[in-house]
């Protein structure tokens, strides 16, 4: 597939619980290259905007009250098959369901309080980072 770009977000909980050098740690040694970072808080019209592909579902609500309540860190991250190399990495969406030594077996407690967001394609990790680095 080549060189690909793909977007990360560490979650509230991950910034919370002082894990952020544990994950980008990961992420580096995974053989990622950060390209961009950056560490912010979300306003509530913010979270909702980014995540409204998922309005209407019955975790939106939850996730948007979850995704207001602290600082996150944002990565656009690249790498060699980058967005299906996360995905791996990161483990499944429930930490309970994720494999051992994968990002949020190590570090979530539970949906959606799982340690990170990771981008599902090549394209959607474009729209999401552009959301994010362009503000």
């Amino acid at each position: 597939m080549g060189v690909e770009k793909t977007f990360c977000m560490l979650k509230p909980d991950t910034v919370r619980n002082h894990h952020i050098g544990d994950v980008i740690a990961m992420i580096e040694k995974a053989g990622f290259e950060i390209k961009q970072m950056k560490m912010f808080s979300f306003t509530t019209q913010g979270v909702e905007e980014f995540y409204a592909v998922h309005k209407g579902k019955e975790f939106y609500e939850r996730l948007i009250k979850f995704m207001s309540v602290g600082a996150v860190v944002a990565l656009q991250l690249e790498r060699e098959n980058a967005v299906s190399a996360l995905r791996e990495l990161i483990g499944a969406t429930d930490p309970k369901k994720a494999a051992p030594g994968t990002i949020r077996y190590l570090y979530g407690t539970g949906s959606p309080d799982n340690a990170v967001h990771a981008s599902d394609s090549v394209e959607n990790a474009a729209v999401e980072a552009a959301m994010i680095f362009t503000r």
